[in-house]
């Protein structure tokens, strides 16, 4: 996942911008009478340039230098389109700048949205073309089937329609101190199957180091903790398949399992075994310093943590618990896909659409993989990445993948494709806040779920209101 800022996607209310009206000089100029003038010399022909796509984004820093010289590439390629990719700040600065500039008529061709604006974005249907219409309009190929199917069903329609160009992808997975496993006497190489392994090592590590500031720790707690541990267990989030089906889906999370997971979280923390660092990526600081031992983050940190951190480090699959649901089948993934907003000129769809293909070539998506630490979007851009070594070369790379992509035997789960529910983003802020009441020991973790699922379907019902319906 990418950073960004507490949400507010409720008060994005997307409208098409009406046309501007122009007025005519309505004045009759009188022509005072005059000697008939020298024919004018013919204006000389201006050159046609390139057709320019504006493209509004959310990467700065390496990031953002990566997808500048992706965009350099496909400029190189199709010298008859410009794309102009502009970075807007946070993904709500950047949706917000669209909404704002569509009202005017001035939006960008693209804009790049996080996964959590989807259900929202799929709603507005008079601000994006989805992508399935924006190929058969302009005939340019792009093959849905190409894509992995955890991530093309995520953006896609009930009919299978791919709406938005799936992009920037990860997933969480646990990452480990080696040099901390030798000292406490655990394999370095072992592999952590569920959590009462976790603890079991937790326990070896506090024994090795009674004064050790940090057993476990996480980022994103309530994608991590709480949306990944369903999906990984094929435990439903929310009726009407995770919401995918309607937006009249009502929050069930608060289940068994989840009762289950924080409640053994919250017991970690009594017994000085785990640590609660923020809501977003603050855990990777404490982890990337060495003061944490084991850490459940994105998969897309492990660039920077491969930069920064002064120790050998390991990547495991999530835990799970063994005795429920023949576990585990996916995790679920965070990033952001692009969306072509309408009110844009055929031409400019033409350029749109020969961009989107650039980006799916199994070449590119390699590259852009294997250079910012993101999901392969499609199978054929794995495959490419396997074979050139890369996985060895950066071992626990593909363990992220791995738990997507899945194998043969573990089929997508109806609940195992992830949830996509209207307002996400403030029932993510919702559950973050009830989780740090368990955590802090002020609620029980039943109370603490109940009441998250009771705020979050109050923005259901909101969402359903505005799209879907009484």
């Amino acid at each position: 996942m990418l950073k960004f800022a507490r949400p507010a996607l409720a008060a994005l209310a997307f409208f098409v911008a009406a046309l501007p009206a122009y007025a005519a000089d309505a004045k009759a100029q009188k022509a005072a009478p005059a000697k008939p003038a020298a024919a004018p010399a013919p204006a000389a022909t201006p050159a046609k340039g390139p057709v320019e796509i504006d493209f509004w984004h959310a990467m700065d820093g390496a990031l953002g230098d990566q997808l500048n010289e992706l965009v350099a590439k496909f400029n190189a390629s199709h010298p008859e389109f410009a794309v102009k990719p502009v970075y807007k700040g946070t993904y709500d600065d950047t949706l917000a700048a669209a909404a704002a500039a569509h009202l005017q008529g001035k939006q960008p061709a693209i804009v790049q949205a996080y996964d959590v604006a989807t259900a929202n974005l799929m709603a507005q249907k008079k601000l994006a073309k989805p992508v399935h219409q924006l190929i058969a309009e302009t005939g340019v190929k792009l093959d849905r089937s190409a894509f992995v199917p955890a991530v093309a069903s995520y953006y896609s329609d009930n009919k299978g329609n791919l709406m938005a160009l799936p992009f920037n992808t990860s997933t969480p997975v646990f990452f480990y101190n080696k040099d901390k496993f030798k000292k406490a006497g655990i394999d370095p190489e072992v592999r952590f199957k569920t959590w009462y392994d976790v603890q079991a090592g937790l326990l070896k590590l506090l024994e090795a180091d009674p004064y050790s500031a940090c057993g476990l720790t996480t980022t994103w707690p309530s994608w991590v903790l709480l949306e990944n541990t369903l999906s990984w267990h094929a435990e439903e989030y929310a009726t009407r398949n995770n919401g995918f089906d309607g937006p009249d889906a009502q929050l069930t999370f608060n289940s068994r399992l989840a009762i289950r997971h924080l409640s053994l979280l919250t017991s970690w923390i009594k017994s000085r075994l785990f640590e609660y660092h923020g809501r977003r990526d603050e855990a990777e600081a404490r982890f990337v310093k060495g003061e944490c031992a084991m850490m459940t983050a994105s998969s897309a940190s492990y660039a920077d943590i491969w930069r920064k951190a002064g120790f050998q480090f390991g990547v495991m699959p999530m835990p799970y618990y063994d005795d429920i649901n023949q576990a585990p089948y996916h995790t679920t993934m965070g990033g952001a896909s692009l969306w072509a907003l309408t009110g844009k000129k055929p031409v400019e769809y033409k350029g749109v659409a020969q961009f989107f293909a650039f980006l799916s070539q199994p070449e590119v998506q390699a590259a852009w993989h294997q250079n910012t630490g993101y999901l392969p979007v499609t199978r054929a851009a794995y495959e490419l990445t396997k074979q050139s070594g890369y996985y060895q070369k950066y071992p626990g790379t593909e363990v992220p993948i791995q738990q997507i992509v899945g194998t043969d035997k573990v089929p997508l789960a109806p609940h195992s494709r992830g949830v996509r529910l209207g307002n996400q983003a403030q029932i993510r802020a919702i559950v973050d806040e009830e989780i740090e009441q368990a955590f802090a020991l002020k609620k029980a973790p039943k109370q603490a779920l109940d009441d998250a699922a009771s705020r979050g379907n109050q923005l259901l019902r909101e969402f359903q209101r505005q799209h879907g319906g009484k």
